[in-house]
């Protein structure tokens, strides 16, 4: 997939969901963006239910508002959630 400056609301969300579902089906997704900052990062990630950690719902927690902009993701090397914002990103590869 060709990542374009030029794409529209519509080819940013058909991105959004085809990467969701890279990530909640492959185990390990290289993700490459520019930061805030204006630095390069690759994030090692996934979303593969089988290598997530078990979360322990609190009582009384209200559910983590779904965002439009950006790709909340479990960071393979520091073992943390992590988060990416879609039109930062500049390459995506994996192994199947």
């Amino acid at each position: 997939m060709n990542i374009e400056n030029t794409w529209t609301d519509e080819d940013w969300n058909k991105f959004s969901s085809w990467i969701d579902n890279v990530l909640k089906t492959t185990p390990k997704v290289n993700i490459t963006f520019n930061k805030k900052d204006g630095t390069k990062r690759v994030m090692k990630c996934t979303l593969l239910p089988e290598l997530l950690p078990v979360v322990e719902l609190k009582e009384g927690a209200k559910p983590r508002k779904e965002s439009t902009t950006s790709i909340r993701v479990y960071d393979l090397e520091k073992k943390e959630w992590r988060s990416f914002t879609t039109k930062s990103v500049t390459n995506v590869s994996f192994n199947l």
